[in-house]
């Protein structure tokens, strides 16, 4: 993982839209007025939605809005890997866990496609529609190997779907999300494996109790 730096280019001016204004306006009344720098990631977050990234006249209005000095906001939007600091891809922000699961498991045969159609890593696209990028654990290891595109999961991937799944974000679809051999969560592929009696686990075998364990008064 590359550390997060300040895009190069940053745009001129910043402005809150009104309606990240009014979430940002609910966080801080979270805090004791003292305390509204603590509404700084969330905030960070609405400007990352409402923007696409996070630029440096945006840290500095966040900054403004919270009484935080400058660097501060700087410090939390580097350190967490999940707001970008540079324009993404318009259509999709493609982040493939490269963690061992989904190492194991062929992340690197997703980031080998991810690089044959959309370029280089962390780089945008020449399109601007695509930017992708190597992440550590996303946490659907069971479902390996995976990878976040914009908000949503998809998992149980191959290099054959991965493709698949940028044709359909560069031709305006929206793919469905979640795993791509059918299982729900995290469950086993093909269905549960324990457990398939259902009078184990549905009350149907339970037995009334007639007295509770130590339940007889305690002689004085």
């Amino acid at each position: 993982m590359s550390v997060r730096r300040l895009a190069k280019e940053q745009p001129a001016s910043f402005a809150f839209s009104k309606a990240t204004k009014q979430k940002a306006d609910w966080w801080i009344a979270k805090y004791p007025a003292e305390r509204k720098a603590s509404a700084v990631i969330p905030i960070l977050w609405l400007v990352q939605k409402q923007e696409g990234w996070v630029s440096e006249p945006a840290i500095r209005a966040i900054g403004e809005l919270l009484g935080m000095p400058f660097i501060r906001v700087l410090e939390v939007a580097t350190f967490y890997t999940m707001f970008m600091l540079e324009p993404v891809g318009s259509a999709a922000l493609i982040q493939v866990c490269g963690t061992t699961p989904c190492m194991l498991r062929g992340a690197n045969e997703l980031m080998a496609v991810c690089k044959s159609k959309i370029g280089p890593k962390q780089t945008l696209s020449a399109d601007g529609r695509f930017t992708w990028e190597e992440v550590e654990c996303l946490g659907a290891c069971a479902n390996a190997p995976m990878a976040m595109i914009n908000d949503y999961y998809f998992e149980d991937l191959t290099p054959e779907n991965m493709a698949q799944i940028i044709d359909d974000f560069a031709a305006g679809k929206m793919p469905k999300p979640g795993s791509r051999v059918g299982r729900a969560s995290s469950e086993p592929e093909g269905g549960a494996l324990t457990l398939t009696d259902p009078t184990l686990y549905d009350g149907s075998a339970a037995k009334p109790i007639e007295k509770l364990p130590n339940s007889d008064p305690v002689p004085a």
